[in-house]
């Protein structure tokens, strides 16, 4: 009696009443007009990343010598470059660039982070200590610098780009997990698994993890921003994208050079970096204000 009892507690307990917190997230975020202003950019850029190359009027790398230096006309809405290639099709094709390198590296650093995180705060103790030691280590170097410091030792290109940028940000994303891991594990619900025999790793990521999401999900939005700020600085200084790929970084360092001759070449890169992180910071103050659990009863 006293095992189906806590079995039928477990049942109760394992399963918080998910769709219910969901859906009343989703009603805060409509609400949350600085968050859906940030969705409505997101979508925007996924939209110009997916369709953007079967849209843009030119070749990104199409060379035209005789329209160097173009201001913006109806035939080059955002002006030519000093090779005379059209900056729309260009910024265009960047979008895609960095809404690449955001989700690749943020999916390395939330992977790899999140179950560095999930160990560390539930087998506590030395295992603990030897994984946040070493994240303190990496978190203790300036993000750029760090990354600049990995491809050095990897070589220039888009590919070690992410792959730098995602190691940097593993840090954060092993913290949010430990922390999120440290509040959930004491629970009934946790308490009953155990004592139903189930296996620490069925605990984990069975129970533990699916209510440890939140705090994941925002930070995700958050990271994506900072990933393609990351990109964009990596490429400004020759270590990201190469030429002749467009990127928003490679454009605005190409843009500085010929700053007098047309200032045109490096306002659109930077504004189009500046919408895309201003946008998911939106979308992550918008979800992170939905997903608290104390504006519940807002």
């Amino acid at each position: 009696m006293a095992k189906q009892n806590v079995a039928q507690i477990s049942n109760h307990d394992e399963m918080p009443p998910a769709t219910g917190i969901w859906r009343d997230a989703i009603i805060r975020l409509r609400r949350h007009r600085l968050g859906m202003f940030g969705a409505t950019i997101v979508v925007l850029l996924v939209l110009t990343a997916v369709f953007g190359p079967y849209l843009t009027p030119y070749d990104p790398n199409e060379i035209d010598m005789s329209a160097r230096f173009l201001g913006p006309t109806l035939a080059h809405p955002m002006g030519t470059d000093d090779f005379g290639r059209d900056t729309l099709s260009r910024v265009m094709y960047g979008a895609r660039v960095s809404l690449q390198v955001g989700i690749i590296a943020v999916s390395i650093a939330a992977t790899v982070g999140t179950l560095l995180g999930l160990i560390a705060g539930y087998a506590g103790r030395v295992v603990d200590e030897v994984i946040m030691r070493a994240m303190d280590i990496l978190f203790a170097f300036p993000a750029i610098l760090l990354a600049i410091a990995i491809l050095a030792a990897l070589g220039r290109g888009i590919t070690n780009a992410m792959i730098a940028i995602g190691i940097v940000y593993i840090p954060i994303f092993a913290r949010i997990a430990r922390g999120a891991v440290l509040s959930v594990r004491e629970e009934e619900f946790i308490e009953s698994a155990r004592a139903i025999g189930a296996r620490d790793t069925r605990i984990l990521f069975r129970h533990i993890f699916p209510n440890s999401t939140a705090p994941l999900i925002v930070e995700v939005t958050l990271s994506l921003a900072f990933a393609i700020l990351a990109e964009a600085a990596l490429s400004f200084f020759g270590l990201g994208t190469q030429p002749p790929d467009p990127s928003w970084g490679r454009m605005l360092s190409e843009g500085r050079a010929y700053f007098r001759q047309s200032v045109w070449m490096g306002i659109f890169p930077g504004l189009a970096i500046m919408l895309t992180v201003m946008g998911f910071n939106f979308l992550g103050d918008g979800l992170r204000d939905a997903l608290d659990p104390r504006l519940k009863n807002v």
